[in-house]
């Protein structure tokens, strides 16, 4: 009997990452993927728990998940991620549907996990502790697609009074490069032509002692691998970026002129509170750097708004920041508490109100920017991987080198090719042009 699997993935590009390891694990025992969760038997949600919005999604689709198993009570529902990790044994108790909980780094246990509630018990697995196993990749799983994804170490060592990763990704572990190259050359083997490198900070990757074993060294590594076209990663963080990695911009064909630099906010003293490990002197002067070496360079960026004790001054340093810079994207949000940080318990807090006032005020600065850097590239010719179909009829879509979403008209077989588009017009979120080529 033909089995059929959903998972629901949310928020980060390692989710997506995760999300991909337990499809090759159920695809290698036989299920097939469905996009609907009403056909499906098993369905797993892939959670975040970075703010508080994320996490109450996450809660209302399960409870919609769960709703399923009435009409089909041999359904089994499980949850995995940052959620999963952060509260544990505690979901299954909250909500009596759920089947199982897996940890951030249980995904291996998988199949045990199937087999055990199979006997009818209800499984939890979240030790923190233990070594991720990492996917083998699969024959054809990745078939058609463009892009994809490679994890290259696991957690943080930062510990941000805000942020909630290093308590449920633990602590830095980098993977040996080796595996990594190989688990990239089998990518490029089903027709991957750009990998995004991850981890929570990558630019701290290590494995081994010497000076050559760092992220720098990986990129080239990479970079000499026949067949694949374009190199990312993400995400970096400010204090850890290398005049060595930002060379690497200038000497590598394959890197992509892209880089997404989290700056946070532009007030040191919340910088400090924050435990962020530089300042708003020394994050210009990295912008900077990386435009002196890769003039054309795309420079996106994380910042949030409201973290206790935020004045209006402070926020004005963020807004300032913003304008020097001239970001060509921005994703930016309201602080929101998480459970255990130290930010938790720091005041004072920000009114709602005014937190979306101010978030309000930066996206709409934001917007203007993001526009006004769009407008100068119409006219221009710009070299965009094709990803595939966009939602228009006969439309095509594929990034450029710096990133930017472009669409297109075009009748012929180009997925996968980087094609010359001419810009015609553009939003703040997108370029559309025509086929050159």
């Amino acid at each position: 009997m033909v089995r059929h699997y959903f998972i629901a993935t949310m928020g980060c590009q390692m989710n997506e990452y995760d999300s991909d390891h337990v499809g090759q694990l159920l695809q290698h025992r036989d299920f097939l993927a469905t996009e609907d969760p009403k056909k499906a038997d098993l369905i797993i949600i892939n959670t975040c728990a970075v703010r508080a919005k994320p996490e109450q999604k996450a809660y209302s689709l399960l409870g919609r998940m769960i709703v399923l198993k009435k009409r089909n009570p041999s359904l089994i529902v499980g949850i995995m991620g940052c959620i999963a990790q952060q509260w544990g044994s505690i979901l299954l108790d909250r909500f009596p549907g759920l089947d199982f909980v897996l940890g951030t780094k249980e995904i291996g246990k998988l199949p045990e996990i199937l087999r055990r509630l199979e006997q009818g018990a209800k499984v939890f697995a979240a030790d923190l502790n233990r070594m991720s196993t990492f996917p083998a990749v699969r024959s054809g799983y990745f078939a058609g697609r463009v892009k994809s994804f490679v994890t290259i170490m696991e957690g943080c060592n930062n510990f941000c009074t805000y942020c909630i990763v290093p308590h449920v990704r633990g602590r830095e572990v980098s993977r040996p490069p080796e595996e990594i190259l190989n688990e990239t050359t089998a990518l490029v083997a089903q027709g991957v032509k750009e990998v995004t490198l991850l981890g929570q900070n990558v630019n701290s990757y290590r494995y081994g002692r010497g000076h050559g074993d760092g992220f720098p060294s990986l990129l080239r590594r990479a970079n000499a691998l026949d067949g694949l076209l374009r190199i990312r990663f993400t995400t970096s963080h400010p204090k850890d970026l290398s005049d060595e990695l930002i060379q690497c911009f200038g000497e590598l064909e394959k890197l992509c002129s892209h880089v997404h630099l989290p700056f946070q906010a532009g007030s040191n003293r919340i910088l400090k509170a924050m435990r962020r490990g530089y300042t708003r002197e020394h994050y210009i002067e990295l912008t900077e750097k990386l435009r002196n070496i890769r003039p054309d360079i795309a420079i996106t960026s994380d910042v949030m708004v409201g973290f206790p004790g935020e004045t209006e001054r402070d926020f004005e340093f963020t807004m300032d920041l913003v304008r020097r810079i001239e970001f060509d994207n921005l994703y930016s949000f309201k602080y929101s508490d998480r459970a255990g940080t130290r930010a938790e318990k720091m005041g004072p807090k920000i009114p709602e109100a005014e937190k979306a006032c101010r978030l309000d005020a930066l996206q709409s600065l934001q917007k203007a920017i993001s526009l006004n850097k769009n407008r100068l590239l119409v006219g221009s010719t710009v070299q965009v991987l094709v990803e595939g179909r966009s939602r228009r009829e006969n439309q095509m879509t594929g990034r450029t080198g710096t990133n930017k979403v472009a669409n297109f008209n075009c009748d012929m077989n180009v997925l996968g090719s980087i094609i010359n588009v001419a810009v015609k017009r553009c939003s703040p979120n997108s370029l559309w042009g025509e086929v050159l080529d």
